[in-house]
């Protein structure tokens, strides 16, 4: 069985998978875990999986692992079941690579015509690494519709054997876990959540719309709050609190009452740059589930840009 180490913990190594989003919470990781409290008896769930960087960096023994988006799902399954290796994938993003090196943008959009006929999650992780600024969306019929980076030469062999490795430490870390991955809406896997299970909300982040998979709506969140607050088991979501231009009166009108703990963060990925801007990220966490120390030291925040990224 997997040794599990209950939160909080500290990292020196943040684990990066290989999926891209906008969003991603890769160098938020080491404040998360810092200030959750969970013994990780039950199992550990996120309705919003997203990339996943969570959830790979707590690595409970068992968890429940959602997302809207099945695409993100289908890729993660396959993994964890033996269907995609490393080898598939540094073969197909060799071969695909080459193509787009020797061919040109034209030959990006055929893969994504493709992919939105087929769905082959290769071609998904290809699309999500080719696209411009690493953002993740889909129109109103499902089909991914990010335009081209302009960078036909992307998958030099350096590149292809990052994503490699980061394909590696994926089934690395699956392996000997038990970790159920469901494509669906959020509110199916809270139904049997019980005292010993911690959840883990990364919705959509109200007012940075940017289509991710389905849409978000104000009633969407309310909704998410409400439900949160049933729950027989701690919880932590995480929302941006401010930025420079105005606040997020969500959190005032409908986290009241919760434990709260902020740090400064810059989101790199976004598909314009009103939602590449600094702001204040917050972690809101259901009272007596919080680590007892207050956030992130403030010397720790400032060494997160020198934390070592694996893969």
């Amino acid at each position: 069985m997997t040794a599990f180490e209950p939160l909080p913990k500290r990292l020196r190594r943040v684990f990066v998978p290989p999926i891209k989003c906008q969003g991603i919470k890769t160098k938020l990781v080491p404040f998360i875990l810092a200030n959750v409290q969970w013994d990780g008896r039950g199992r550990w769930i996120e309705p919003f999986l997203g990339s996943g960087v969570v959830l790979l960096n707590v690595r409970p023994q068992r968890a429940v692992a959602n997302d809207s988006n099945p695409h993100i799902i289908e890729l993660y399954r396959r993994v964890q079941d033996g269907r995609i290796t490393p080898r598939a994938v540094g073969e197909h993003l060799t071969r695909e690579g080459e193509l787009l090196a020797s061919r040109g943008e034209s030959y990006y959009y055929a893969v994504r015509d493709r992919f939105n006929r087929n769905a082959d999650p290769l071609d998904f992780l290809l699309l999500n690494r080719s696209c411009f600024n690493g953002v993740m969306r889909f129109n109103r019929k499902g089909e991914f519709n990010v335009p081209f980076c302009r960078k036909t030469e992307r998958f030099q062999q350096a590149y292809v054997t990052k994503v490699v490795n980061q394909v590696s430490g994926l089934g690395d870390i699956l392996s000997g876990r038990t970790w159920d991955f469901r494509a669906g809406d959020w509110r199916s896997c809270l139904q049997d959540a019980d005292e010993a299970d911690f959840v883990y909300f990364d919705p959509p982040y109200i007012g940075r719309h940017t289509d991710y998979y389905s849409q978000w709506s104000d009633d969407d969140a309310v909704a998410l709050a409400e439900a949160a607050r049933s729950l027989p088991c701690g919880f932590a979501l995480s929302m941006w609190k401010q930025n420079r231009y105005r606040a997020n009166a969500h959190l005032r009108e409908h986290w009241g009452g919760m434990v709260e703990r902020t740090v400064p963060h810059f989101y790199h990925v976004g598909s314009t740059e009103s939602l590449r801007n600094a702001m204040v990220e917050a972690l809101v966490i259901k009272p007596g589930h919080e680590a007892t120390a207050p956030a992130v030291p403030a010397a720790e925040r400032q060494a997160q840009g020198s934390l070592v990224f694996a893969g």
